[in-house]
């Protein structure tokens, strides 16, 4: 009887000691988008650095596929994210309580860091003759699904355009990993998607045995929406990295920058660690992706409207950033 309550009482040990270990490390789950995208393989190469850490900083970090920049921003806010990859723009419209979030903002929203620059980037069909955004009235157009950054985007673009979504396209709310497929199917004339280049569903619709074309945004345009609205700049979509385009030179859209997003509750070493870990290894991250040749470390502080988080401060101070 003496053994077993011994036996009893080592058990009990070795089952209180187990959480106890398991609490000390903290988990950090980063909101991407889709999986054709930049924003998951970033994602990925973040917690893999971070994770070849583990037992200096007692951080697992894992990367999620998920709708974009709205859905991540949502997510941070509920507590569901720690970090999340979110447009420029729309960075500023959560904090600030517009568009998707009218009168709530959400101040809880920081920034931690900017990445690539991420083009307005329109795929047409060229067999449906559209050149420019006026030639998508009248055509079946995936405009991406709700939360994500393109679909915002393209509702900027419309305003200005004088296009009604509602009434003058049919708008379709596709994920970007099914546009290129849907395009060449014959089954949707154009699709938005506002990404880093080059991107591989891009890639694949320019690839198919329907010739596509980028669409001009043309440049009064432009000069209307970066006027409007601070977070956005004049951009020309590289064809370089698409020979099967119809274009023969770079084509004329605005852009926004892809950023690094978290909450304030999120303890202030966590996104220290995150921060440092990218920056300290900004040679090896740039290489990951050539839209992320551009970045270097002043640049990576600009297009941020939410207050810095903490933990990103401590780190731009140490490094003479600030």
């Amino acid at each position: 009887m003496k053994r077993l309550w011994m036996l009893f009482a080592g058990m009990l040990v070795l089952a209180v000691g187990v959480p106890a270990t398991e609490a000390a490390v903290r988990y950090a789950t980063i909101g991407t988008g889709g999986v054709t995208g930049v924003y998951y393989p970033v994602g990925g190469a973040i917690s893999r650095m971070v994770n070849a850490k583990r037992d200096e900083y007692n951080i697992r970090a894992t990367v999620e596929s998920t709708g974009g920049s709205v859905f991540n921003v949502n997510a941070l806010m509920a507590g569901d994210l720690e970090f999340g990859v979110v447009q420029s723009d729309l960075q500023y419209h959560a904090y600030s309580g517009q568009n998707d979030w009218e009168g709530r903002p959400q101040t809880k929203l920081r920034a931690v860091f900017a990445l690539h620059p991420e083009i307005v980037t329109i795929v047409a069909a060229a067999d449906k003759d559209i050149k420019t955004v006026a030639d998508l009235k009248g055509k079946i157009v995936n405009i991406g699904q709700p939360g994500s950054g393109q679909r915002s985007n393209a509702f900027d673009l419309f305003a200005v355009a004088g296009i009604d979504p509602d009434k003058d396209l049919k708008a379709e709310g596709l994920r970007p990993a099914e546009s290129a497929g849907m395009l060449q199917d014959n089954r949707i004339d154009a699709f938005f998607y506002t990404v880093g280049h080059p991107n591989g569903s891009v890639k694949e619709a320019a690839a198919g045995t329907r010739k596509v074309n980028f669409v001009t945004v043309p440049e009064e345009m432009v000069a209307e929406l970066t006027q409007m609205h601070s977070f956005y700049a004049s951009a020309a979509i590289p064809i370089h990295h698409y020979p099967g385009v119809a274009n023969d030179a770079d084509v004329p859209s605005f852009g926004v920058k892809a950023t690094l997003c978290t909450s304030a509750d999120v303890p202030e070493d966590v996104v220290y660690a995150i921060t440092k870990e990218v920056f300290t290894q900004l040679e090896s991250f740039r290489s990951l992706h050539p839209a992320l040749e551009v970045l270097t470390p002043e640049n990576m502080l600009q297009g941020l409207s939410a207050p810095l988080h903490p933990g990103a401060e401590r780190y731009f101070k140490e490094a003479g950033l600030m």
